[in-house]
């Protein structure tokens, strides 16, 4: 069972059957996600027991009354036409109609993203949505999604027809920037403290070589004891024991990622005199450029 801030994802049970019929018969869910509407009670009986069966097929259920209200999968090798690999698998999904634009799909899918890649060892997930289903690939770029390719003429067996499919991927890599950027996002808050201070302006976040993230926020003053966002971040990994860092991101005001200065980049060569070089940077989150430490400040001034 995997657990979120509202949801549960538990594996499914055959008393589930009317409440998978509840929102599996809807016209507006199934089709386009490439399945017709469930007809009956039996039937959704019938695709628990032999669909939903998966060895990480879970249903979506809220922790206020554990109803199932969706469903969600991680189709492994052997159950996907998308990889041929056992560390790779493709990530399908819908939702009841009643919870859509309710953030619900996105947080059950980041927890699943989570526990494929920390818990089963992935490192490629897949994910594919038809033509026109926009809130799927809503969710997909809400998660870090990256696109990979379109193909036309794309059988749908369920439906008897042929549609266009595109496709999306989430690389382990590409998750852990993701994580850091929301982790980042989340703490950022900017707010003014007094009429000689301001917080959050910028917020960072920085990922150990034990797999944590550290966060901080800049703090602006009147004076030289303000602190950028990056070294606050560096400093709360250091006071956690930890001292070797692998990735950087610092989030403006605007949502958008920029370089550190070069204070934080000082400190983070201080910090790592021998391997200062491999530290990677995120520049860019938008167009997902990512350069190292080394990059950027290619001499040391002490060398």
């Amino acid at each position: 069972m995997l657990e979120t801030k509202r949801l549960i994802l538990r594996r499914w049970e055959e008393s589930d059957a009317e409440s998978l019929y509840e929102y599996a018969k809807d016209p507006d869910v199934g089709p386009i996600a490439g399945w017709p509407p469930h007809k009956s009670v039996a039937e959704s009986l019938d695709v628990i027991r032999n669909v939903f069966n998966g060895a990480e097929a879970y249903a979506i259920c809220l922790k206020s009354d554990g109803k199932a209200i969706g469903a969600i999968e991680l189709k492994l090798n052997g159950h996907t036409d998308l990889t041929e690999r056992d560390d790779e698998c493709e990530l399908g999904y819908w939702l009841g109609k009643s919870f859509w634009g309710q953030g619900v799909m996105p947080e059950a899918a980041r927890e699943i993203l989570r526990h494929a890649f920390e818990d089963l060892r992935m490192q490629k997930v897949w994910c594919a949505y038809y033509d026109g289903n926009t809130k799927s690939k809503r969710v997909q770029e809400k998660c870090g999604f990256r696109y990979q390719w379109t193909t036309k003429d794309v059988d749908v067996p369920l439906m008897h027809e042929k549609r266009t499919g595109h496709v999306n991927l989430m690389t382990k890599d590409t998750w852990l920037w993701s994580r850091l950027y929301e982790e980042a996002k989340a703490v950022q808050n900017g707010r003014k403290i007094s009429d000689y201070v301001e917080a959050g302006g910028v917020a960072a976040a920085v990922l150990s070589s034990s797999g944590k993230i550290y966060t901080g926020v800049c703090v602006d003053t009147c004076s030289t004891l303000g602190i950028c966002a990056e070294r606050n971040a560096i400093f709360n990994m250091l006071t956690n024991g930890e001292q070797v860092i692998r990735k950087v991101l610092a989030v403006m005001s605007d949502g958008r990622t920029a370089a550190p200065c070069g204070a934080c980049r000082e400190l983070m060569v201080q910090l790592m005199p021998a391997t200062y070089k491999d530290i990677e940077i995120m520049l860019d989150y938008e167009t997902w450029k990512v350069v190292t430490l080394g990059e950027l400040t290619p001499e040391w001034w002490i060398g």
